[in-house]
């Protein structure tokens, strides 16, 4: 006799991972309202003739072609990645060696830690006025000190101005990156330390081989921000040099601002706004994939 085989009970479907989706939809509506929606309007006015007061004039890619084709632009650009690779290279190793050295639990680290982050309280229009008065060859350093290397002329010789405006910026922006690293080393148990000193390691090792590696994330996180950041630095160079001595520091960012509110030309201004976005965009998810920081995950599994 056959026996009607009985139906198996539906397996009960996987409980959804993570907060639900209407959480984020208050975010996503003010990132659309304030973000996307202005950029939109961006990119549109990017092929229009505007003197930021008549009426805007349609005038299609022609505005496109002849602003990437500007001398003007393509020397502003290349200024960008001279001031966006200078800068990183300034930067990043400097703010990975503060960041090891305040992570201790001396006394006088904590104290130097909390003087170099000074700056991270200071508005970049006070950093710009100060600095450019410390650099003054009349009566800035070279009249504190005997006259000699610091009576150059930074901010004023072509060849060395965009230099400065970097060593100005890393001073003002190397604590914030610091800062991430002070925090990403304390996360490091103390056990990965302890066997690598049963082991032998110096302390050179251990930074190698424990520490770098642990702060792989940190350093992708930290190198984004400082790469992308780059991009958008106007202020502080605005009020450093004002794009000079000539254009000798007019990067992209200024370059926009100078283009739509000095000489009122919003199209080819909007062009050059866009195109941050897209480069900054396009090294974001760059360094994104390159890295694999979209497959994260904890470094600190099976270390207790």
């Amino acid at each position: 006799m056959l026996h009607r085989r009985e139906a198996e009970p539906a397996q009960p479907r996987p409980a959804r991972q993570g907060p639900p989706f209407w959480l984020a939809v208050p975010a996503l509506a003010f990132f659309g309202l304030f973000a996307l929606l202005p950029l939109g309007g961006v990119a549109v006015l990017s092929f229009m003739e505007w003197d930021g007061l008549g009426t805007p004039r349609w005038a299609g890619a022609e505005i496109w072609l002849d602003t990437l084709a500007d001398p003007a632009t393509r020397a502003a650009l290349w200024r960008t990645v001279v001031f966006v690779v200078v800068s990183f290279l300034f930067q990043a190793p400097v703010a990975l060696l503060l960041g090891v050295f305040t992570a201790g639990r001396q006394r006088y680290r904590a104290a130097f830690a909390v003087l170099y982050f000074l700056p991270l309280l200071f508005s970049s229009a006070a950093i710009g006025i100060v600095f450019r008065s410390l650099l003054d060859p009349n009566f800035g350093l070279s009249r504190a000190f005997s006259p000699g290397t610091l009576s150059t002329n930074w901010l004023g010789d072509p060849d060395l101005a965009l230099y400065a405006v970097i060593f100005v910026v890393g001073w003002a922006f190397v604590p914030f990156h610091a800062l991430l690293y002070q925090a990403g080393v304390r996360q490091i148990p103390a056990s990965l330390y302890e066997a690598a000193t049963l082991d032998g390691a110096g302390r050179w090792q251990q930074f190698r081989y424990v520490t770098l590696p642990q702060l792989r994330y940190t350093i992708v996180t930290s190198s984004t921000l400082m790469l992308v950041g780059s991009l958008t630095y106007f202020d502080l160079v605005f009020v450093l040099t004002g794009g000079g001595p000539g254009d000798a520091t007019r990067i992209l960012p200024l370059d926009m601002y100078l283009t739509g509110f000095r000489s009122y030309q919003m199209g080819p201004a909007s062009v050059i706004a866009v195109l941050l976005v897209a480069i900054g965009l396009a090294l974001s998810l760059f360094l994104s994939r390159v890295s694999g920081s979209g497959r994260m995950q904890s470094q600190q599994a099976g270390a207790a």
